[in-house]
């Protein structure tokens, strides 16, 4: 009787463990999943509402956008905007 006890607490252990291994990767692929769809939505917002800056990129290579008050920024990667220094800006490399 304690051999099957023992085998059934066991089991039920390894299930529960599996089930938050399995619950941490859906939380981290949902995550994932969110921030893309911000980013996405952010740099398509402000491709219509806001003028992209042809000739400078921002300090990893991305795309600067220029506010209605004159200020510049990108969009990380979860969607948020990261105002930038002009002096911060560089150069576009020629394609």
């Amino acid at each position: 009787m304690k051999k099957k006890a023992s085998i059934v607490l066991f089991s039920l252990f390894i299930t529960l463990g599996i089930q938050a291994q399995v619950k941490k990767e859906i939380d981290t692929a949902a995550t994932k999943v969110g921030n893309k769809t911000a980013e996405v939505a952010s740099k398509g917002k402000s491709a219509v509402v806001d003028i992209k800056y042809k000739d400078k990129v921002g300090p990893g290579g991305e795309t600067i956008y220029i506010d209605h008050s004159s200020k510049y920024y990108y969009i990380d990667r979860k969607g948020k905007k990261v105002y930038v220094p002009k002096a911060k800006l560089k150069d576009k490399k020629p394609d």
